[in-house]
């Protein structure tokens, strides 16, 4: 398999050949803008960064971490140090894991697992590193006679191992209740009440006389603690709820009032610069 080392040339051959790609990149990329897009991702950090915020959580990032994103889920990575940052993301297409399951075994589970309290992140310890690059390697290194299949029975081993290193970290949290995120506490109240009021109509005006702050402030705490702007990280998730009740078969027209958009021709024109197809050719597509 090809290695890419290019986020955006990774994801658009993922998404045109509906398979998996592999991007190892060493230095900065030009940070893209809080994003959603239609695959799967996995990020492995190698040397380490600062922050990543995934919906409406932030996580600080160390050599061995690994993050889990799914289709639906804005993300965005910010405060990135300078020069060298070494990582892997591999973008996965969801329709190739659901090829890949079975009805005993879901290959999506560490994407589809989103019980409250959860973490995107997962810790490797030093073995499962090791193991980790051993499958890139591996991925990467394969030719000759039957390589496609050998990919193939590669990838389904790796996809294995990842979900395994999920579910026995997930069952930890759960036993712990323990919540590996983090905010300042203003700005997490601030998020908590966009996210449980997604659907009306809110301006920086309205937080702003809500949480009695001023406008210029607001702006200030949030874009320090998340690495966006207030107007854009409410873009990226009502497009992200907007991706997920499409492909629930709503219609689109109720689509844009539920997720907090209350004019059409605003929302045609985010969710086609966001996503790239119009809604109701999302929708024709993606409907499950």
């Amino acid at each position: 398999m090809k290695e890419f080392h290019s986020c955006k040339a990774a994801i658009d051959a993922c998404i045109a050949q509906k398979y998996f790609a592999i991007a190892h990149l060493y230095f900065e990329e030009k940070t893209m803008n809080i994003h959603i897009h239609d695959c799967y991702e996995v990020y492995y950090s190698i040397s380490g960064g600062k922050q990543f915020l995934i919906d409406n959580k932030s996580y600080g990032i160390e050599p061995g971490d690994l993050f889990f994103i799914n289709q639906y889920e804005s993300h965005h990575l910010t405060q990135i140090e300078q020069g060298e940052l070494d990582r892997i993301v591999l973008s996965i297409h969801p329709d190739f894991l659901k090829q890949l399951s079975t009805p005993n075994t879901a290959m999506d589970y560490c994407f589809q697992y989103r019980n409250p309290g959860f973490s995107h992140r997962i810790s490797l310890d030093k073995d499962q590193q090791q193991r980790f690059m051993y499958y890139i390697h591996k991925l990467t290194s394969l030719s000759g006679y039957a390589e496609d299949v050998m990919e193939r029975a590669v990838f389904t081993e790796f996809m294995v191992f990842l979900n395994k290193a999920f579910f026995s970290q997930v069952k930890a949290k759960d036993e712990q209740v323990n919540i590996s995120y983090q905010y300042d506490e203003q700005v997490n109240e601030i998020l908590e009440y966009i996210n449980q009021n997604i659907a009306s109509p809110i301006t920086i005006d309205h937080l702003a006389n809500q949480f009695y702050l001023s406008k210029s402030y607001i702006c200030r705490i949030f874009k320090l603690a998340t690495g966006t702007t207030i107007n854009k990280y409410l873009t990226a998730r009502r497009i992200s709820i907007a991706k997920s009740l499409l492909s629930e078969g709503m219609y689109v027209n109720e689509v844009c009032e539920k997720c907090g958009f209350r004019d059409y021709s605003n929302f045609l024109k985010a969710f086609t610069k966001a996503v790239g197809v119009s809604p109701k050719k999302y929708a024709l597509y993606n409907a499950r």
